[in-house]
């Protein structure tokens, strides 16, 4: 039986009244036509699950590993590069994003353990979400997480797109967080990009295919 996250509940009621009340207009104005009322409501059937599939949580054995960073989303890798973060770090570092497309599955987990050190919501645009400037303009929210133990903090954005027009964020500024937990929701796709110090080794490469919670996506410094 599939399980639906939190964040499709009220979509699914709406979706759901709206297909009703189609098939009860369409049973009354096409009394005498049954082709007409078995196809809408195949079609009425077929959108709902397809809906559904939007808010699916599949079952699956996490990863979990203190010293290597986990995806935090499903999707393509479609960004691995050294650049200049701004907002917080204001330093260079590796930015590895990944792509959810709206057959991917959206929950968005933590990709390490650590205390929750800043988080912060942007208004913006909607451009596509593999638009160069989508990681700075678009609507988004950045969390930073650090691992005190490993001296280790990453910064994660979760990136509206074009159909993507609503991030759900679940963390609080001090709260402690296990690599793997959500931490957030994308509706309908989207992207999430990953801020990781410049020694860190990254483990995917370009066009890669990764699932959150599972896929390695770096691996941090060895100890002196």
């Amino acid at each position: 039986m599939i399980k639906i996250h939190k964040e499709g509940y009220l979509t699914l009621a709406i979706v759901a009244v709206c297909l009703l009340l189609l098939n009860v207009l369409v049973y009354f104005l096409f009394s005498e036509a049954q082709n007409v009322r078995t196809g809408v409501g195949v079609f009425s059937f077929i959108l709902f699950l397809a809906v559904a599939s939007f808010f699916r949580i599949p079952r699956r054995r996490l990863h979990n590993d203190d010293n290597l960073v986990i995806a935090p989303a499903d999707g393509k890798i479609v960004t691995i590069e050294e650049v200049f973060e701004p907002e917080y770090f204001k330093d260079r570092r590796i930015q590895v994003s990944i792509f959810m497309s709206p057959a991917n599955v959206h929950v968005n987990r933590s990709p390490i353990s650590g205390r929750v050190a800043y988080t912060k919501y942007h208004p913006g645009n909607y451009l596509v979400a593999w638009h160069p400037k989508s990681s700075t303009e678009n609507e988004r929210f950045t969390s930073v997480i650090v691992d005190e133990e490993q001296n280790f903090e990453i910064l994660v954005r979760q990136i509206a797109g074009k159909v993507a027009r609503k991030i759900s964020n679940y963390l609080q500024v001090g709260e402690e967080i296990e690599q793997g937990n959500e931490l957030g929701f994308i509706k309908f796709g989207s992207r999430v990009d990953i801020f990781l110090p410049l020694e860190t080794s990254i483990k995917v490469s370009l066009k890669q295919k990764v699932v959150g919670g599972k896929t390695i996506l770096a691996e941090l410094p060895a100890d002196d």
